[in-house]
């Protein structure tokens, strides 16, 4: 007999709901920003191609290098809502400050925005994965819907970003772009006792330290906004300082990895490192989407499907759709086989996801392999790079925030959260980098730059699929790391 339908609901802890709805709202802002940068910066503002990617790498390093920022300030300087209501007013601030059309006021626009989408998001999935016990099975189930509400904000994002796009209204467009940060503020607000903090350093400080911590993460917030607006207009030197950050990370985190006493929680502390590798690889790639991909669509491809024209950032709905409708079919045909005794674990989703990546970019080399006269490429193969990266997403995206709650030992949870979303960001800088390779002087055709993006796909797909290869190669050795036998991982997650 089918239990009652609020018996089925009862089960999810207080707080995750809400989560799915706070995080498909506040997802908008960025969802615009990310799709509509590039384009903004070479058709408004009249930025070249090479320093449009540029500054499209710095904001993706920023957006995501900031996380591991607040995955420390967080519970330690301010709770994780507060900071995380105080980051969606930096956005809204900084999205009405780039819909005055300027560059002056998009470097600002953007200085505001990135310090409040840099430090907020930790904020949330550090409020969702407090909410469960560390070996509770339904952590996977829920970071993959709440990752699919965070794309059902990336698809009316991209949707809206593409209307406007198509009659150049960049205004109207930005300002869009507040609102959906405003609604994921009068949510938290609405829910603020169902979203308090559960077991954070900051709950245990003494009144006066409480508001000694509030008032040092205040002035932190509003010193951060200056200091991102120098940068962003120096992306050079930002990005090779950048790159020695996230080196001085990783060596950290081998330190602190190597001293840790516990050997369980050393093992699994090694097997992060490993995984964060090989997702490194992966996102070098997915980065290339609103940079150099998105350049590439423009210039190389036929967009048109059906005699109807498609907006650069209507593309990239392809993403979201296959993660919107696969995100609750993958988790449940997984408990499935899970069920069934089937070993599904991380370290296979992980080296599968590299291969379907490498895949995706040798589907556009073929695609230019058969252009037509012009150079130009069917969009069923842009489509299907896509749609091959995007199952690739699925498997490596939320499983690899899920799996922080297992692997980290609690009192890094905050750190390892922050330092695997710094690894999106480093691979944003390295997207750029790519994204640069290819960039064409301003009246190039499709015929002469083909063979560029031909050998850089290629070269891209041919490294992936070599990584993916190496991780299943090793996956007997990341499930020793781990400490869970496929059997035994696949019966504790049923």
């Amino acid at each position: 007999m089918n239990l009652p339908r609020p018996s089925r609901f009862s089960s999810i802890p207080p707080g995750a709901g809400v989560l799915f709805f706070v995080q498909m709202f506040s997802t908008l802002g960025f969802a615009v920003l990310y799709s509509s940068l590039v384009l903004y910066a070479t058709e408004h503002l009249k930025f070249d191609a090479e320093k449009a990617a540029l500054i499209m790498g710095v904001f993706g390093a920023f957006n995501y290098g900031l996380h591991l920022f607040g995955g420390y300030l967080g519970g330690r300087f301010l709770s994780n809502r507060n900071l995380f209501v105080g980051g969606m007013v930096l956005q809204v601030l900084g999205c009405g400050a780039i819909a005055g059309g300027t560059a002056e006021l998009l470097y600002w626009g953007l200085a505001l925005f990135l310090t409040g989408s840099g430090l907020n998001v930790t904020c949330l999935n550090m409020m969702l994965t407090q909410r469960f016990a560390p070996e509770d099975s339904r952590r996977e189930g829920a970071f993959l819907w709440n990752y699919a509400g965070m794309n059902v904000g990336f698809f009316i994002g991209f949707s809206v970003a593409g209307h406007y796009q198509l009659s150049k209204n960049y205004t109207d467009l930005f300002l869009f772009a507040t609102l959906g940060n405003v609604v994921a503020i009068v949510l938290a607000l609405a829910f603020w006792r169902v979203l308090a903090d559960i077991d954070t350093p900051l709950l245990k400080a003494s009144p006066r330290d409480f508001k000694l911590r509030l008032a040092a993460g205040m002035a932190i917030l509003a010193g951060l906004v200056p200091l991102l607006w120098f940068l962003l207009q120096h992306p050079d030197g930002t990005e090779s300082l950048l790159k020695l950050i996230s080196a001085g990370v990783a060596v950290a985190l081998i330190v602190l990895t190597v001293r840790h006493t516990h050997v369980p929680e050393r093992k699994r502390m090694w097997a992060y490192l490993i995984l964060t590798l090989g997702s490194l690889m992966y996102w070098s790639l997915y980065q290339m989407a609103p940079s150099g991909l998105q350049l590439f669509a423009v210039g190389n491809v036929k967009l048109e499907l059906w005699g109807i024209r498609i907006a650069p950032q209507w593309v990239q709905n392809i993403n979201t759709l296959v993660i919107v409708l696969g995100g609750p079919l993958l988790a449940a045909w997984f408990a499935r086989l899970r069920e069934r005794g089937w070993p599904v674990d991380v370290p296979q989703q992980f080296a599968a996801s590299l291969v379907l990546m490498g895949l995706g970019f040798l589907a556009l080399t073929l695609g230019i392999s058969l252009a037509d006269a012009q150079g130009k490429v069917d969009f069923v193969w842009l489509g299907s790079s896509y749609v091959l990266q995007s199952l690739g997403e699925l498997l490596i995206s939320p499983v690899g925030y899920a799996m922080i709650g297992r692997l980290a030992p609690r009192q890094y949870q905050g750190v390892m959260m922050g330092s695997w979303m710094l690894v999106t960001g480093l691979a944003s800088l390295f997207a750029a980098d790519f994204s640069g390779m290819v960039a064409q002087p301003a009246g190039s055709t499709a015929l002469s730059s083909n063979p560029a993006y031909a050998s850089l796909f290629t070269q891209l797909g041919l490294g992936s699929v070599a990584v993916g290869v190496l991780l299943v190669l090793m996956i007997p050795t990341l499930r020793r790391l781990i400490g869970a036998e496929p059997q035994a991982e696949a019966s504790a997650k049923a």
